[in-house]
């Protein structure tokens, strides 16, 4: 379970989330809302990447203030850009640097990182070097980085953005295939069909929880009334 209670940040004095409160339990979450809505600041909350000016966020009741390194390892995180995740030489280096101290010895880490690699088809790349991989595939790679530590709750912060269409449906289609509870970040909107549960974030606050088609309607109309207000897109 994760939960925020009266959750507030601001950068530089400029606040990004208004007194959020959520208990989100579903298995599949998605996030939408305009840039700068509050959605990133929102979802690095949920595993002590960002650690709010006040309020509460607890995984499974720990606090992210307080047992960061804990919550860590329960809620891994998957950015937009791929090369902010990876950092090793090669692929299996990259995946295997997330097993370092966790007391596993040499050959258990690399039994799991075969295994990972085998399931998200990156087992012939094994010893190719991470740099030289297409987009499509480093994706991939920073998503088996995270799930070979066996994450409960993974956050993705669209992590198809920077993907061309038959990559992001085989990313799309791996987020659907796991057994971990998922909350994902998009601007594509087709995404989330099927998901249990989608917010909608509008000026740092939820302005609506409910079924994705019900969500999306809401934030299309959202949109739609920006921009006639405005006269112009937002940014």
């Amino acid at each position: 379970m994760l939960q925020l209670r009266d959750v507030t940040h601001a950068y530089d004095g400029r606040p990004v989330l208004r007194g959020v409160t959520l208990d989100l339990a579903e298995h599949r979450i998605g996030v939408i809302g305009a840039n700068g809505s509050g959605k990133s600041t929102l979802a690095r909350t949920l595993n002590g990447l960002v650690v709010p000016d006040s309020g509460r966020v607890l995984v499974d009741g720990r606090d992210t203030r307080r047992h960061g390194r804990e919550v860590r390892r329960r809620v891994g995180f998957v950015f937009a850009d791929p090369a902010a995740q990876i950092v090793m030489p090669t692929v299996a280096e990259d995946v295997a640097i997330g097993l370092r101290g966790r007391g596993l010895d040499r050959a258990e880490i690399g039994a799991r990182v075969d295994a990972v690699l085998r399931r998200h088809g990156l087992a012939d790349h094994r010893d190719h070097p991470a740099h030289l991989l297409s987009g499509g595939q480093k994706q991939m790679l920073a998503l088996a980085s995270v799930l070979v530590t066996e994450p409960e709750v993974l956050v993705c912060d669209e992590p198809t953005t920077l993907l061309d269409l038959r990559n992001r449906r085989v990313i799309e289609r791996t987020l659907r295939a796991l057994p971990q509870q998922v909350v994902l970040l998009t601007h594509h909107l087709d995404a989330l069909t099927g998901f249990d549960r989608v917010l909608v974030m509008d000026e740092g606050r939820v302005a609506f929880d409910g079924a994705p088609e019900d969500a999306i309607a809401h934030y299309t109309a959202l949109m739609d009334a920006g921009a006639g207000a405005e006269g112009g897109p937002r940014t």
